[in-house]
């Protein structure tokens, strides 16, 4: 044991100096960066407000940890996984633009980093507890490929220079509109996290009660009101600013709708709010927003988000049981009932719109976006869970869904 810690050792230090050595010493590193300061105010204003997305963007993704937090003996457990997964895609997402794409350094490439971390920190809610701590960091690592690979189909890559000044432009398929990112971050994280769930199989799972305590349910609440309140930062990150308004307006007044009737579902249906599922429906208004963000108005948005909480909730209630039987594997947050059902409603009304206001080739385009986004986040997803289940060893019984051998506790008085 010792010696594979060494080895490991070592290998981690010849990786960490040869990319410091990779990038540090490259020639165009230094040129990758811009030096002096703005001097056009207007300039200055929309760098200073990127600024701010990317830091609400990353305050909302320690969110997403608070809101899966509440099975009482894994709660450290949710929180050091989410550090890890976002760390590993958020890295190798921006070393694969820069090395391998050469995509230049500014705020819209750190928005798209932690959009990719977002989403992957997402996706592990489908597979949490089942897996040993440091495949959350392998899981993050492999995401990111994933999450570029997603990007190019939907909307091509950037302009990028390899070489001596060879410009190049990868196309995808182009021509997909999904500002708010119904399918390139909520489709993706639903059924890349499945797959990697149906992978691993974990069939000991479905015998997991899931103790909760007020405590830490309380967290889930205020970590569902405030990402509730932060969404329009993230729905309108790469907007112009003569669309942010708009975008801002409509999260909001969808988020209104799936706050309503998920609220409405949860007590005609179970007669008392059961607080996981409604802490969890009540987002899904802003997720499925995302894709009509830009072609529907106020009152259109009100009606996408009240149909996007009914069909959440209605999820959590009815389809969750069912889908994870015929799976044989457990979506142990429920993921698929948010971000999978609201992603999927999202990008159907957005197929109507297109088709209603555009063009029909536009609404193929987001169609098979969609398709594409569900086909390969699944199959992708289940490459990587089958790379976490064969390296995750012996994994006993006392270690699902615990974190005991992963912190130091001291629980005595």
């Amino acid at each position: 044991m010792r010696m594979n810690l060494k080895a490991m050792f070592v290998l981690a230090a010849a990786v960490m100096f040869a990319l410091v050595s990779l990038v540090v010493l490259s020639p165009s590193a230094a040129a990758a960066f811009p030096t002096g300061y703005w001097t056009d105010p207007a300039d200055a204003f929309w760098e200073n407000g990127m600024f701010v997305k990317n830091v609400l963007i990353w305050f909302m993704l320690m969110l997403v940890a608070f809101l899966m937090i509440f099975i009482k003996k894994y709660e450290w457990g949710v929180a050091l996984a989410v550090l890890l997964s976002a760390v590993g895609s958020f890295v190798v997402y921006l070393f694969i633009h820069d090395v391998v794409i050469g995509t230049a350094w500014d705020q819209s490439l750190m928005l798209m980093g932690v959009i990719c971390a977002i989403t992957v920190v997402i996706a592990i809610g489908c597979f949490l507890g089942t897996v040993k701590m440091w495949q959350y960091l392998v899981a993050g690592v492999l995401f990111a490929p994933v999450f570029i690979i997603m990007e190019w189909f939907m909307f091509g890559l950037p302009a990028a220079s390899i070489g001596a000044g060879v410009e190049f432009f990868v196309p995808g398929v182009g021509g997909a509109s999904d500002a708010g990112g119904s399918m390139l971050v909520h489709m993706c994280a639903a059924y890349f996290g499945l797959g990697v769930a149906i992978a691993i199989r974990e069939k000991r799972a479905f015998a997991e009660p899931m103790y909760t305590t007020t405590h830490s349910v309380s967290f889930v609440w205020l970590a569902a009101m405030l990402l509730w309140v932060l969404w329009p930062c993230f729905v309108t990150a790469l907007l112009p600013p003569e669309e942010v308004f708009h975008g801002m307006m409509v999260c909001y007044l969808g988020g209104a709708g799936s706050i309503l009737s998920a609220w409405i579902v949860c007590t005609a249906i179970q007669k008392k709010v059961n607080p996981l599922i409604y802490t969890y429906a009540m987002l899904a208004g802003p997720v499925a927003i995302g894709t009509p963000l830009l072609m529907i108005g106020p009152w259109g948005a009100i009606v996408v988000g009240i149909l996007a909480g009914v069909l959440s909730a209605l999820a959590f209630i009815y389809l969750q049981p069912w889908l994870c039987k015929k799976m044989g594997a457990v979506d142990v947050m429920g993921v698929h009932n948010l971000h999978g059902v609201a992603g999927w409603f999202g990008a159907m009304v957005g197929v109507v719109l297109l088709g209603i206001h555009i063009s029909t080739d536009a609404a193929l385009a987001n169609l098979i976006a969609a398709v594409f986004v569900f086909v390969v986040a699944i199959g992708l997803g289940m490459l990587v869970g089958l790379v976490l289940k064969l390296t995750r060893g012996n994994y006993p019984d006392e270690n699902m869904f615990s974190d005991d051998v992963d912190f130091i506790k001291n629980e005595a008085p």
